[in-house]
């Protein structure tokens, strides 16, 4: 049995003192790779402990990439992220709520460097020379046969390679301001990074509220040759989704005022809900949307890439700015992942994805339902974002207020245009295990509850 010195009445939390000790047991090679660590109910008992303070240290440890839990098994040590020391001086949030990043046992390592390596052994140096502006013909292909998996019946020469959504996102709204657009019209809330997209493009910004039905009344504000920017499923940061009829109805609405839509789909993929929710570009007849679409922000996102699926009145300029800006995406990153798409990495990983988040989310909406019952919220179809208000409580304040008991997430302000004070905020199910999430809105209700 592994000893670990515990300081009880020291200002950090067991389980952390726990995670930190076996993290320097790794570092310093005491623990070497694949060495098994005792049983949750084991080193409890051995520490006098709970078992959940031990399951909460493990998960922690799997979530930063230094062991591995293998069910019955056992917890073994993995070297799938190389960490420096948690110092017990770190007051960092250690429940992060806020990040749209993937906790570590999300990423396909193993898969994704042997694919590396193939790519490398299997096109030689040409792996490494640049691609044309659209990307590679082989990984456009197969997106294109990906995008069918949204309802979306597009052609191979609609498909452009880029560097993640947030760039496919700038060169949208460069290229259309390029095409003559002088207003983007953006939800009052929305992803933030659009706005300063817009603003440095030279667009004039403008509104349209979030509810559904207010949202549809108001698009007949919007003016011909203007630009629309939607995220229609699973929304950042409500996680609302637009239902087929409203769909139907902001198409209706752009064929008849003549503007163009941006469609966010990064997360159109993470649907775990009863209800199939097809692309708003899956019923575009008019080629009046301009879709993005991106899976590395959930499963790899250092490696960034993304694409877009282009009306032909829209691909001159699109290329354009691409060509002058930024270029083609790294054409190794092309290859490895048109070998992840091809050999079914991408859909398995995806499953997993969509089930892991299932989990994460309920135990979320669960635990909030059990501890905070007064909180409104709306369980989203899929996606990683839960909006929850906090009637008679800022956003600024419920977020600073739960970063005191380590807590992390996004104050609603930060969404808001016109920016102004928000009583909600976002939460996130990506970075946190569904123990660290019941622990975390614990500790939230606790913060919470004094609040005037």
């Amino acid at each position: 049995m592994i000893e670990i010195p515990l300081d009880p009445v020291g200002g950090v939390p067991l389980y952390r003192q726990i995670a930190t000790h076996l993290i320097r047991m790794v570092q310093n090679g005491t623990l070497a790779l694949n060495d098994r660590l005792p049983g949750s109910r084991d080193l409890a008992s051995s520490l006098g402990l709970s078992r959940n303070t031990v399951v909460l240290a493990y998960d922690l440890l799997e979530d930063e990439g230094y062991i591995e839990q293998k069910g019955r098994r056992g917890a073994f040590v993995s070297w799938k992220r190389p960490h420096k020391v948690m110092g017990l001086e770190d007051s960092g949030p250690v429940w992060d709520l806020a990040s749209g990043l993937p906790s570590f046992d999300m990423v396909p390592t193993e898969r994704l460097a042997l694919l590396a390596r193939d790519s490398l052994l299997s096109c030689g140096p040409s792996a490494l020379y640049d691609t044309p502006p659209e990307g590679l013909m082989a990984l456009r292909k197969a997106l294109v046969r990906h995008a069918a998996r949204r309802g979306i019946p597009a052609k191979r020469d609609e498909a452009v390679v880029t560097s993640g959504a947030r760039h496919a996102l700038s060169v949208y709204i460069h290229a259309m301001a390029l095409k003559g657009v002088r207003r983007l019209w953006v939800e009052e809330l929305t992803y933030p990074e659009v706005r300063r997209m817009a603003e440095g493009a030279g667009l004039e910004i403008s509104a349209v509220p979030v509810d559904p039905d207010a949202f549809l009344g108001s698009l007949s504000r919007i003016l011909p040759g203007d630009l629309l920017y939607l995220i229609p499923s699973f929304h950042n940061p409500t996680g609302r989704t637009l239902s087929h009829e409203q769909r139907k109805a902001v198409l209706e609405a752009a064929s008849k005022r003549g503007f163009w839509i941006i469609e966010d789909d990064a997360y159109g993929e993470l649907r775990f809900g009863e209800t199939s929710v097809p692309a708003l570009k899956s019923i575009d007849r008019e080629d009046r949307v301009l879709y993005l679409g991106s899976f590395s922000q959930l499963l790899f996102p250092g490696m960034r890439i993304g694409y877009v699926l282009l009306p032909e009145d829209a691909r001159k300029e699109f290329l354009s700015v691409l060509e002058r800006t930024s270029g083609s995406t790294s054409s190794l990153v092309q290859h490895v992942i048109n070998a992840f798409i091809e050999d079914r990495s991408l859909e398995i990983s995806l499953d997993l994805a969509r089930n892991c988040m299932a989990s994460r989310m309920k135990a979320l909406c669960g635990s909030i339902s059990g501890s905070m019952p007064q909180l409104p919220f709306e369980a989203p179809q899929g996606g990683i974002y839960l909006w929850l208000r906090t009637p008679g409580i800022s956003g600024t304040l419920a977020s600073v207020t739960a970063r005191k008991v380590d807590v992390d997430m996004v104050p609603g302000k930060s969404f808001s245009f016109p920016q102004r004070e928000i009583q909600a905020v976002r939460l996130s199910v990506s970075r946190v295990s569904t123990a660290m999430i019941h622990e975390a809105v614990a500790r939230i209700a606790s913060a919470w509850k004094d609040l005037p």
